[in-house]
């Protein structure tokens, strides 16, 4: 970045109105922008209370004016906030001030990546400022909280750091070769790479937990007709937003509520029953859930705990098999309270690699057994206790730390091998600790933070 970088503006608060709005500036000129609107240099980091003026000195809006100087202030650069009044029309004049007095528009997300450009930040707290404004539950708001305070991070660095030390050792063994194997011995090499092995696999147990908050989980209901899906999802939502009636085939379209389960973002989709049909709107109602099969973590078939007959049997058992063959699947058995059974679980052994199917009787009308269900959804997308005490992950995330432990794999096995070729295990550090300063933005390609940026929202 040049010494004095261009300055940037944009409106802070969301589109809309509100009681107060916030025009943000960073960059060398928002001291002038500041004389320009307020008629003087403000005090560093004291709220002041000012009126907002236009070119001609005519008041635009009175509020508050805040200015950070360098490089105490969220991007690293003088930063000026001008906290007005929530109307659009008046932050559209105070934005259009600013622009006219030297600044540019910012692009979305252009604060947080001079945030990062300037060490303020790195590159997965730049990700979690994201992730905290867009979680959708209290539990994943905490964790992105948690990445932003750096907890993530460190426990990155960490890994690193140690594997910085084992490249050491094995630079200096590479120098001397005629104590390669004292090397091994004495530096306890084998031990230290198993240890971080070890540490790595934690937090990838842990990141994807956090990656499960981020991106939540897709749970589609399907069965045939009036077999109460539509019940069940106004059961699980806490609210009417199905049309519930005994007419089968109520339902025509895919109907989608987001819920919080347990702290994880859960989308349920309502579709339409599945049978034969010749009735071409409920045809398309039936192609669309099968659409939303295809997107779904998780397949809910509801079938009803009274029937017992063969062709009901063959219809579910036809739904069952034209399901994704890695596609989790609980078989939920509802009308227990016509049925008259108690509410149960049982998980069936998986074979041959199939999805591990469990089946669950409750009521959607009383609920009965519905807290069996949302536990064995939990349970199937790997949830557990400690969720509050994670922290949000990305794909990349994931990715990252997967690559990192195939290249310790690799490492331990040229180790353990009984003539170590220590250039092969000094790449294979090297490769899991390029992999690991990827998550923090210590090598991360420019398109990659294009992307990355382009996706938060503007003002931030």
């Amino acid at each position: 970045m040049s010494a004095v970088p261009d300055t940037i503006a944009a409106i802070a608060t969301p589109p809309g109105r509100g009681g107060v709005g916030i025009v943000r500036v960073s960059g060398g000129n928002a001291a002038l922008i500041m004389e320009a609107l307020i008629g003087q240099r403000l005090a560093p980091r004291l709220a002041t209370v000012a009126t907002f003026r236009g070119d001609c000195q005519e008041p635009l809006d009175q509020g508050l004016g805040l200015f950070f100087p360098a490089p105490h202030s969220y991007t690293g650069e003088d930063v000026l906030e001008l906290h007005g009044h929530g109307g659009p029309a008046v932050l559209g004049l105070v934005l259009a001030r600013c622009l006219a007095a030297g600044a540019r528009l910012a692009a979305p997300g252009e604060f947080t990546q001079r945030a990062f450009l300037n060490g303020k930040l790195d590159l997965a707290q730049a990700e979690s400022v994201a992730d905290l404004i867009d979680a959708a539950t209290t539990t994943a708001a905490k964790a992105a909280a948690r990445s932003l305070s750096g907890e993530f991070s460190r426990e990155v660095r960490a890994l690193v750091d140690g594997l910085v030390d084992l490249r050491m050792l094995t630079e200096a063994a590479l120098d001397f070769p005629e104590e390669d194997l004292a090397f091994v011995q004495a530096g306890n090499t084998l031990a230290r790479i198993d240890a971080a092995r070890e540490g790595l696999a934690g937090l990838l147990v842990r990141a994807r937990q956090g990656a499960l908050l981020r991106e939540g989980l897709i749970a589609v209901l399907i069965g045939q007709p009036n077999v109460g899906k539509s019940s069940l999802m106004n059961r699980l939502s806490r609210d009417d937003v199905a049309i519930v009636t005994p007419i089968p085939g109520t339902t025509r379209d895919a109907l989608r509520n987001t819920i919080d389960l347990g702290g994880i973002p859960v989308t349920l989709i309502d579709t339409a029953g599945l049978r034969p049909t010749d009735d071409p709107i409920e045809t398309i109602g039936i192609e669309r859930t099968w659409r939303a099969v295809g997107e779904a973590s998780v397949a809910l078939h509801l079938v009803d705990a009274r029937v017992d007959d063969d062709e009901a049997f063959a219809n579910d058992a036809a739904i069952l098999a034209r399901l994704p063959a890695a596609l989790p699947r609980i078989v939920i058995h509802n009308k227990i309270d016509l049925a008259g059974r108690a509410p149960a679980l049982f998980a069936a052994a998986t074979t041959d690699g199939a999805p591990r199917r469990f089946d669950v009787w409750l009521s959607a009308k009383t609920g009965a057994g519905v807290e069996l269900l949302t536990r064995t959804v939990l349970e199937m997308a790997g949830a557990n206790e400690a969720m509050e005490d994670t922290f949000l992950a990305r794909a990349r995330h994931l990715e990252a730390l997967r690559a990192a432990a195939l290249h310790l794999e690799g490492a331990r096995g040229h180790l353990a091998s009984p003539a170590p070729p220590l250039e092969l295990f000094a790449e294979e550090l090297r490769g899991a600790q390029a992999a690991l300063c990827a998550i923090t933005g210590e090598f991360s390609a420019d398109d990659l933070l294009g992307v990355i940026f382009s996706r938060f929202c503007i003002g931030k």
